[in-house]
């Protein structure tokens, strides 16, 4: 059986970018912002970088989000078939805000036209959530456990439980929050969308 690569950290990611443009530690972090001890221990494996950091990065550095997660050609990348990624929550991206914390599966690969998401659901009601959220492509929502309410800008609420789920269009206006009677509410998400853009828009929608 073929080895299967280790997925890149992102202190592979970070000296191949500092590489590639030909800067020192100190130029990259003049750049950044970011302090060159903090650089080094990323590079090193030793130390990785809040989500702020990374959008951080990327703003400074003028690159995708999602660049900082897969290292790769920087051509285009021909259609291929027969790639897989394992993907599992220890290697998972994990964003927290206010109302989910989202763990991205499956970040090595590059170009995906379905982002993995397992997120635990936090906010109890509506307005506690705030406005509805709205991003391109679809999405299907699978409850893992707990049960949720699904609130759109075009239906009225629904409930679903453990075991139950629901597919949108992810243009319409909609916000998942926790069920009377639960605490907290896991769930699959899959997001879909013909844009390759796609998962540089959720991550700056979730940050």
């Amino acid at each position: 059986m073929a080895n299967v690569a280790n997925p890149p950290t992102l202190g592979t990611v970070l000296r191949g970018i500092r590489s590639r443009n030909g800067w020192t530690l100190k130029e990259m972090s003049a750049r950044s912002g970011i302090p060159v001890s903090t650089l080094s221990k990323v590079e090193h494996d030793r130390l990785t970088l809040s989500y702020d950091k990374l959008q951080q990065l990327s703003q400074r550095l003028n690159i995708r989000m999602s660049d900082l997660f897969a290292e790769g050609a920087e051509e285009s990348v021909p259609r291929v078939t027969g790639r897989r990624s394992i993907g599992t929550l220890e290697q998972a991206v994990r964003v927290t805000t206010d109302n989910y914390d989202y763990h991205y599966l499956c970040t090595d690969l590059r170009q995906k036209r379905m982002i993995p998401i397992i997120t635990r659901i936090r906010a109890h009601s509506a307005s506690e959530f705030g406005d509805l959220v709205r991003h391109q492509g679809e999405e299907f929502i699978y409850v893992l456990e707990g049960q949720i309410e699904v609130h759109s800008e075009f239906y009225d609420p629904v409930l679903l439980k453990a075991g139950e789920s629901i597919y949108l269009d992810s243009s319409m206006g909609h916000a998942y929050v926790v069920a009377k009677g639960c605490e907290e509410a896991l769930v699959l998400g899959v997001c879909s969308s013909a844009d390759e853009g796609l998962m540089d828009s959720l991550m700056n929608l979730h940050g």
